[in-house]
């Protein structure tokens, strides 16, 4: 929970540029990964150990916890390792350890680190909270909990006061935003079976997300499964009843998606914040909600639905494979200077077109996520409305550009005009 008493919005952080746009939309806390050992080691991305310090001196500057996650199956070769990582994490200052085996909580409360107990441990019931308490703090409860289940638990806690390592009450967190895969809580054994790749040491090969053919034994007969992807979930969203979310007292709302691109980050990051916002002010409605989920459609989705919170025993699935997103970046070109006096960018145009009125996307590891429309610009210093591979231009800008920064232009993808119809 955060200093001021609000639901406390915890963001995914797979790069620089994740993080910076998770600090800027708003979170109040960012989790991430360290090289192999988390649940999303086979992204082509992760942080190294020599970047803790620059997260840490990020986060802190506008008050955001971070949390560092060794929540995989450890095995004994691994000991070595984890001991490295959480002396370094400590060393850096990050604020707790997101954790499954008891060997990182031991270490981890040996060196008197703060644990959160990872939703891989599956809890669903108050005595299984309470015996957590001896080592953690936070705890994620399981995802296929109702959140009447997840109620009970916390008034429970209440009740009980069931406190942690800290002296404070245990608070409770849950998922609130992000893909659901097949599984209970996230473990999941099919890669393991398939691709000898574990899911449970961050190397899943989506099985789940792919389509399959059914054959009768007997006869050799095929069914195509051409309506949805049986194992393959509609992503998790609770902000049509973020309201209710919040009324059962639960205190961190997790936000799915270190595998995800930074405008994820960045658009559902700042979508959650407004309607936290809007609840404490007493300002949330339908209305909004609509708004919201047209925002949330622009950004890569399989489709949204309410997970088990509501009462559901079983989960909706994905009629297409892949994002149904509204909307999708396409490369443009990259920084190239930026002239502090005047606010003025300049970029180098690589690849497709741009015109004035495009709405446009600027990365980088410092400068986060910025979007905008492109209202003026100098094409090798004339004014002009299209710019062509080869050209240089110059933007007025309220953020300074890097050379390390990508430029992209918002499409509008297949999905845009079905959802207008609808």
């Amino acid at each position: 929970m955060t200093p001021s008493g609000k639901i406390e919005l915890m963001a995914p952080a797979g790069n620089f540029e994740s993080l910076q746009a998770a600090i800027d939309n708003g979170a109040d806390s960012v989790y991430f990964g360290v090289e192999q050992l988390n649940m999303r080691a086979r992204a082509s991305i992760n942080f190294t150990l020599d970047d803790l310090p620059e997260i840490v001196n990020r986060c802190e500057k506008k008050q955001v916890r971070t949390y560092l996650t060794l929540n995989t199956i450890i095995y004994d070769h691994d000991l070595s390792i984890i001991k490295t990582l959480l002396d370094a994490a400590k060393a850096a200052n990050i604020t707790a350890v997101i954790a499954m085996d008891q060997a990182v909580i031991a270490y981890a409360r040996q060196i008197d680190m703060e644990v959160h107990i990872s939703t891989q441990i599956n809890i669903t019931n108050i005595e299984t909270v309470k015996f957590y308490a001896m080592f953690a703090d936070t705890m994620v409860m399981s995802r296929e909990l109702s959140l009447r289940q997840v109620k009970k638990i916390i008034d429970q806690i209440e009740k009980e006061q069931v406190k942690g390592p800290s002296g404070n009450l245990v608070e409770i967190e849950i998922f609130g935003h992000g893909a659901l895969c097949t599984a209970v809580s996230g473990k999941c054994y099919l890669s393991l079976h398939s691709h000898n790749s574990s899911a449970n040491r961050g190397a899943c090969k989506q099985n789940c997300r792919k389509k399959y053919t059914v054959i009768d034994q007997e006869s050799g007969f095929e069914i195509e499964l051409d309506n949805e992807y049986m194992m393959s979930p509609k992503d998790l969203c609770t902000l049509e009843f973020l309201d209710q979310v919040i009324d059962t007292g639960v205190k961190v709302l997790k936000i799915e998606g270190r595998g995800r691109a930074p405008e994820y980050v960045a658009k559902v990051i700042k979508t959650y914040r407004e309607a936290i916002d809007a609840y404490y002010d007493g300002n949330f409605s339908q209305d909004k909600v609509k708004n919201w989920m047209t925002e949330l459609g622009k950004v890569y989705n399989r489709g949204f639905w309410s997970g088990y919170y509501l009462g559901q025993k079983l989960g909706e699935w994905s009629q297409a494979n892949g994002s149904k997103a509204t909307q999708k970046k396409v490369y443009v070109g990259k920084g190239m200077h930026f002239f502090p006096k005047s606010n003025i960018g300049e970029f180098k145009i690589e690849a497709y077109d741009i015109k004035l009125g495009d709405t446009i996307l600027i990365t980088g590891p410092t400068t986060g996520v910025e979007e905008l429309e492109l209202t003026e610009m100098l094409v090798n210093d004339e004014p002009k409305d299209v710019a062509t591979k080869g050209d240089s231009i110059t933007v007025p800008l309220k953020f300074r550009v890097r050379p390390s920064d990508k430029l992209y232009k918002i499409v509008k993808t297949e999905f845009a005009d079905v959802k207008a119809q609808s």
